[in-house]
């Protein structure tokens, strides 16, 4: 049940053809990185590429019944040419402490994943954050715990440009998503424990209403 596949990265001469092929990653910005030994984790993988300054997420995949990594991942950069120039600059070269070429790649996301992720049927609500918490870093907490975990939004006023205090994760994997509702509920994020709930979009306001109880 892998939803990632590696592109096949052809060389620069087909770059526009190639740009239409892949209509769907047109704005992809994310990288495979294949061949991983079992040691490197996220922290390995961010030491390899944080200096380009332009890392937004890093995730290693992990077996769900043993907590072993799978021997992929995947790095999230600001802009598609960053990912691209680390596609081209690192492909090959060999990995820190290792004799290990690179082998990256796009990564693709399967249909199944497109679809899943319009529907907002696998969200949570996250309260009680405080004030420091990015989507980075809510995204991070849950997805250190639950792979499937496919981004977290924390929700900004848009008159003070502060956040409200609450947010949403967004899961791929609907069991993931139940145990994270109990499990990580008065878990901490940055300094505070989290209120962790069902996401019940759909009324403009229902938020507000469900949640309001909050106390300065």
């Amino acid at each position: 049940q892998q939803h990632y596949m590696p592109y096949h990265h052809q060389q620069q001469h087909t770059q526009h053809q190639q740009q239409q092929q892949q209509g769907l990653t047109e704005e992809n910005k994310t990288i495979w990185v294949g061949d991983l030994h079992y040691w490197m984790d996220g922290n390995y993988l961010n030491n390899c590429f944080a200096h380009t300054g332009e890392v937004i997420s890093i995730k290693v995949i992990r077996n769900k019944q043993t907590g072993q990594s799978e021997g992929y991942g995947f790095v999230e950069f600001f802009s598609r040419e960053a990912a691209e120039k680390v596609l081209q600059n690192y492909n090959g070269t060999a990995m820190p402490n290792t004799e290990q070429p690179f082998r990256l790649n796009w990564a693709s996301f399967s249909m199944g994943e497109r679809r899943s992720e319009a529907g907002s049927d696998h969200s949570i609500f996250v309260g009680d954050l405080s004030s420091d918490v990015t989507d980075t870093l809510l995204q991070e907490t849950f997805a250190s715990r639950y792979p499937s975990v496919k981004g977290a939004k924390v929700v900004i006023d848009a008159n003070t440009g502060r956040s409200k205090g609450y947010g949403f994760v967004r899961f791929g994997d609907d069991n993931e998503r139940s145990r994270a509702i109990s499990e990580m509920n008065g878990a901490y994020c940055s300094n505070r424990p989290m209120r962790v709930g069902v996401a019940t979009p759909r009324k403009s306001s229902g938020y507000q209403q469900q949640y309001s109880s909050q106390g300065g």
